[in-house]
């Protein structure tokens, strides 16, 4: 039987998985392998990476140092949680593990755009695409920036990239869906709001456009698309555990839910989507494991 079985190998769950191995845990990570984490090009306010890293070489390097302190890496989509006289059962496709304690670490997904996959990855991979601006707005000061997005969420992404440029557009998709006061607050900051709906995006050569619907195409030196997360919280739905309206998990001041033994960290929890959040939060949550499994 494990202390802990993580479901979720992006940087809350390795981190979680490093601070149990030297509280000298039993921990298996689960890892499904699809997080947001591994596709970022490169990453600037991590700290200690002045130079910036890219997603996979941060997971590459958790992964070595969770695995130096004990950590067994598991690669496949965990199935299934059941509560047990001594703690959880954990399915996966092929075998059942018994654990004392579980973290979910599984985060986000983002709502993506209509467009081709290849054009997708091409664009993210260049800085063409983008989804943080809290992460990288730094690295598109003073260019022309579109930001994707409907209603009051489109609105606030749009405003907070206005910091870093003059020539910001929202691609509104529906202006309909924006309240009085969201175009009002649009306009004093000189916010351009295109109207028409995006049929496809392309790339060329430097450029990203986006071709709407009336026919016209727009230049954009970069993209931040707003069309939301969904929480990867369906484990945790079917185990009993408490979400809130947006889908994320509800745990207490030590990362655990309503069901005592079952923690979460990381993006899957309500508050700030970011790398350095998820590891504190991982970094309570492993306390609260331990201190738990010591009582």
């Amino acid at each position: 039987m494990y202390d802990c079985v993580i479901i979720g190998g992006g940087p809350a769950g390795l981190t979680a998985a490093t601070y149990l191995g030297r509280f000298l845990r039993c921990t298996l990570i689960i890892d499904a392998g699809d997080g947001r984490a591994s596709s970022i090009p490169a990453t600037h306010n991590l700290i200690g990476f002045p130079d910036g890293i890219s997603g996979s070489d941060l997971l590459s390097r958790m992964r070595q140092h969770a695995t130096r302190y004990g950590a067994k890496l598991s690669n496949g989509l965990a199935n299934g949680i059941v509560l047990a006289r001594t703690g959880f059962l954990v399915t996966t496709g092929i075998e059942a593990v018994k654990t004392r304690t579980i973290l979910l670490a599984q985060g986000v997904k983002n709502y993506r755009p209509r467009i081709a996959q290849e054009t997708h990855d091409r664009g993210v991979a260049r800085g063409l695409i983008r989804y943080c601006p809290i992460c990288d707005g730094y690295e598109v000061r003073g260019k022309r920036v579109a930001v994707l997005g409907c209603s009051d969420h489109g609105a606030a992404e749009a405003l907070f990239v206005r910091h870093y440029s003059d020539t910001v557009t929202l691609l509104a998709q529906d202006s309909s869906q924006l309240s009085v006061a969201e175009a009002a607050d649009l306009a004093r900051g000189g916010i351009a709001v295109e109207r028409a709906p995006v049929r496809d995006f392309s790339i060329d050569g430097e450029f990203l456009l986006a071709h709407l619907a009336d026919g016209r195409s727009l230049q954009f030196d970069t993209l931040y698309v707003a069309l939301g997360t969904s929480a990867h919280s369906e484990l945790a739905r079917m185990a009993g555990a408490e979400l809130a309206p947006s889908g994320c998990i509800v745990v207490d001041e030590h990362q655990q839910t309503t069901i005592s033994g079952m923690f979460a960290a990381g993006d899957m929890v309500e508050g700030l989507d970011q790398i350095a959040v998820a590891a504190g939060q991982a970094a309570k949550a492993a306390t609260a494991i331990h201190n738990r499994l010591s009582g």
